[in-house]
């Protein structure tokens, strides 16, 4: 077995730490060299699992830490899920070493188009409303896919339901296979679409911003009914239930738009906040020797989250509305207009289901911003790109304790752990709450072990 094969489940009988030096000499020696390489990395990550992350006897604390010989990776991937959750010291470490991608399984379901029933069935997709209340409330996705296919795809199944509705905007510049893979994917489902418009699409542009306007335009067709629209990267990965963000759009924010922001300090061009949703690329940016021209209607600027919830009459304001088109024209100027253009809009005081004094509030995204750490958060235990964090294994019970809707960033061909492991939580808790009667294929392999230890 090589390191990037599976790692074996556990079976009944375990190599115990005492075995004889000897026989487990003369027996791995039988084996051929490859084999039996990986077979010790996978063996002793397994015995060190087991002894580091159950909490040690008052025994074994006086000892001297010992460095097991022999184990494998338990009952891989819900008890390191389980383990990573629960913010056990050793799993992080343990999670470099039990690593089973996703993508590989995702793209055979893809590219083999033809058989509809297949693919969401193999993938896993819940094809019928979990419950009365989720069924008469539907939500429209705009999803920006730049790369990364596997988190794409665990983004969009965990977020699928038949009532909502899903369009996406494939950047021009992903890879041509990828493209392929999502439209294959996308033809299986009536109610997700990809955006007749492609381009390449920067993450901070006017592009950006007019890619979840062109999609906003197709969206508000009468076909498609829907109560609010929330646009996500496809890197993006929910830390609620369809029916949570559900109950937190009614509880506090019926019929009202979320757009997290404040007002930008007055004679400012380079300005920055320390927020946890705002990174130093939202300043108001205007390239040398060009001055910023006065905004239209006298606007005035907010800076704020570049992600949002809004209802569907503050969509049909914003593409109808002079002010929102003029907004528009003027932002081309600006390095991140996204991080302007909504949170402006929304403070407008007769746009439909405006926010005029909300200041931050809203628990869109969770992001571990460069600059926030020691305040903010414990810091990034993956790595940063551009000062936010693409989250590893350690940013994981962070991440389950957030009040946000939706986090960012993850990477699958950096770290593919960490999105199985919040998939598997998700799912679980989604079935768990369930309505009506629960397909076999909606839930993945091997849930068991993990299903005991997930408390909530």
């Amino acid at each position: 077995m090589s390191l990037g094969s599976r790692p074996h489940r556990r079976h009944k009988g375990s190599i115990s730490k005492h075995s004889s030096e000897e026989s487990w000499g003369a027996w791995s020696m039988s084996l051929p060299r490859a084999v039996r390489l990986g077979f010790l990395v996978c063996v002793a990550v397994g015995v060190f699992m087991s002894l580091y992350l159950r909490g040690p006897s008052p025994e074994e604390s006086e000892e001297e830490p010992t460095y097991p010989l022999v184990v494998e990776c338990g009952y891989y991937p819900d008890e390191l899920c389980s383990a990573l959750f629960a913010g056990k010291e050793a799993a992080p470490q343990i999670a470099e070493f039990c690593k089973n991608p996703q993508g590989s399984e995702i793209r055979a379901h893809l590219h083999t188009p033809g058989n509809c029933s297949r693919i969401s069935q193999g993938l896993r997709f819940i094809t019928r409303p979990l419950s009365a209340e989720e069924g008469n409330f539907s939500l429209a996705y705009i999803i920006t896919f730049h790369k990364e296919l596997a988190v794409f795809v665990q983004l969009l199944r965990a977020i699928y339901a038949p009532q909502n509705i899903y369009c996406i905007y494939v950047d021009d510049k992903a890879p041509k296979k990828q493209k392929t893979a999502v439209e294959t994917l996308v033809n299986c489902f009536e109610n997700i679409f990809i955006s007749s418009k492609s381009e390449e699409v920067a993450s901070t542009s006017l592009t950006r911003l007019q890619a979840d306007i062109t999609c906003m335009r197709e969206l508000v067709h009468p076909e498609h009914p829907w109560n609010y629209v929330i646009n996500l990267c496809g890197q993006d990965f929910p830390i609620k239930t369809n029916k949570e963000i559900i109950h937190y759009i009614r509880s506090k924010w019926n019929d009202k738009n979320i757009t997290p922001g404040v007002i930008r300090p007055p004679n400012n061009k380079s300005t920055s906040h320390s927020t946890p949703e705002l990174s130093p690329e939202s300043s108001i940016y205007v390239p040398p020797n060009q001055i910023l021209k006065e905004p239209p209607h006298n606007l005035t600027i907010y800076s704020g989250s570049a992600y949002y919830v809004l209802t569907r009459k503050f969509v049909e304001f914003v593409l109808t509305d002079t002010r929102a088109k003029d907004m528009l024209q003027w932002s081309a100027a600006l390095r991140s207009p996204e991080h302007h253009y909504w949170v402006t809009l929304n403070r407008l005081k007769d746009a439909p289901g405006t926010t005029p004094h909300t200041g931050w509030e809203g628990d869109v995204r969770a992001v571990k911003w460069r600059n926030e750490e020691g305040k903010g958060h414990n810091g990034c235990k993956g790595h940063y790109v551009q000062d936010s964090c693409v989250f590893g294994p350690g940013d994981l019970p962070w991440l389950i304790r957030s009040p946000s809707l939706f986090a960012n960033q993850f990477e699958a061909s950096t770290d593919p752990l960490v999105v199985t492991c919040l998939e598997r939580r998700h799912r679980l808790r989604v079935l768990r709450a369930a309505e009506v009667p629960v397909e076999p294929h909606w839930h993945f392999d091997q849930e068991g072990h993990f299903d005991m230890k997930l408390s909530h």
